[in-house]
């Protein structure tokens, strides 16, 4: 298989744009997916969080704007914002709804990534 994040800077979020790329992202390693919306509160508040998670684990960090994404929050049932899915080689292992502190994500992240 190839790389498929060698096209991704993932050391910043990554704006995944539609289901095929989505699919790309978490298919392989470990992969924190926040889905987002610009006009929630906690969302702006876990902002920071995730990009310094991406920038110092060696997890891939991916943003899903609800609003512009709709089906994919249909598809993946996202009711309330924030809702994060950890996915490991392409399975999810955790979902998590509401806003989480950074050490909380930073140990479940690190759980799968050594």
């Amino acid at each position: 298989m190839n790389d498929v994040k060698a096209d991704y800077d993932t050391d910043a979020p990554v704006f995944i744009e539609d289901e095929t790329e989505y699919e790309s992202i978490t298919s392989e390693g470990v992969v924190l997916v926040d889905f987002y919306a610009d006009w929630c509160g906690p969302c702006k508040m876990l902002e920071p969080i995730v990009e310094r998670l991406a920038a110092e684990t060696d997890a891939t960090i991916a943003k899903v704007d609800v609003d512009s994404h709709q089906e994919l929050a249909i598809e993946y049932r996202i009711q309330g914002v924030p809702t994060m899915f950890l996915y490991v080689d392409g399975e999810p292992v955790k979902r998590i709804v509401g806003l989480r502190g950074e050490h909380e994500l930073r140990e479940l992240i690190e759980q799968y990534t050594g």
